[in-house]
């Protein structure tokens, strides 16, 4: 008899340290329960995750494969081999959604390829949540990830990114360095045009959760503080 594969289940992780069932559902302890092996990026920070979610699983059981910038392209195939004998493998990311602006996503193409079930599980994530709060059009829209950090390379990517929202009346994501948003905050207002709306979203399902959205003329006397603060930033010309 043919053994059965075991599932790939993306699995979503806080944006902080909340109490886990404020922003994760049931389904999360259950499969977490039920699952030994995993794929994170960071030993430390999966164990306590894990721990918080699930405190009577023993530590010892769980067997941890890290993706991560060091790890090489070639061992990627041997992170499913669990699947491959009938065990189900749980994919962490360090804060949201695994696959979205995250390595897990090359994992889950390899499962693809070998006939292994992706299984999605509902979680937060900042860019939606941002993008759901921002009244911008959630129809169309594209997350850049990380900007240019030259200036005059920054400058023409903010003006491309403008000028595509208002064309193609697209809603355009991006992120900063933590400790650089800030400086993110006023190379928009210095860019963009005045009536460009901008949307900036911090500590997303945080105590200090701030999401304002605005024009870029109107955020020259935001006295806002980002500094050090996961923040996603939005714009829309129309």
């Amino acid at each position: 008899m043919e053994q059965k594969t075991g599932k790939l289940y993306l699995i979503p992780t806080r944006l902080g340290d909340n109490p886990p069932l404020e922003v994760l559902p049931l389904s999360i302890h259950k499969v977490i329960s039920e699952i030994d092996n995993f794929i994170v990026e960071n030993e430390k920070t999966a164990r306590r995750f894990i721990k918080s979610v699930c405190p009577e699983k023993p530590q010892p059981s769980l067997i941890l494969n890290l993706l991560n910038k060091y790890t090489q392209e070639d061992e990627l195939f041997s992170f499913l081999d669990a699947c491959k004998k009938g065990k189900n493998i749980g994919l962490l990311s360090e804060a949201g959604c695994p696959g979205i602006a995250d390595p897990g996503a090359e994992i889950a193409k390899i499962a693809h390829r070998n006939n292994i079930q992706v299984v999605p599980l509902v979680g937060p994530s900042s860019i939606i949540l941002a993008l759901m709060a921002s009244g911008m059009n959630g129809q169309s829209f594209a997350f850049n990830g990380y900007l240019p950090i030259d200036k005059g390379e920054r400058k023409s990517e903010l003006k491309r990114l403008e000028k595509l929202s208002q064309d193609q009346n697209q809603t355009q994501l991006f992120i900063e360095t933590p400790y650089r948003n800030n400086k993110m905050l006023e190379d928009l207002c210095a860019v963009l045009h005045p009536a460009t709306r901008v949307c900036v979203a911090c500590d997303i399902t945080l105590s200090t959760e701030y999401i304002k959205t605005m024009p870029a003329n109107e955020w020259k006397n935001a006295t806002v503080d980002l500094h050090k603060r996961p923040a996603i930033f939005i714009i829309h010309k129309d």
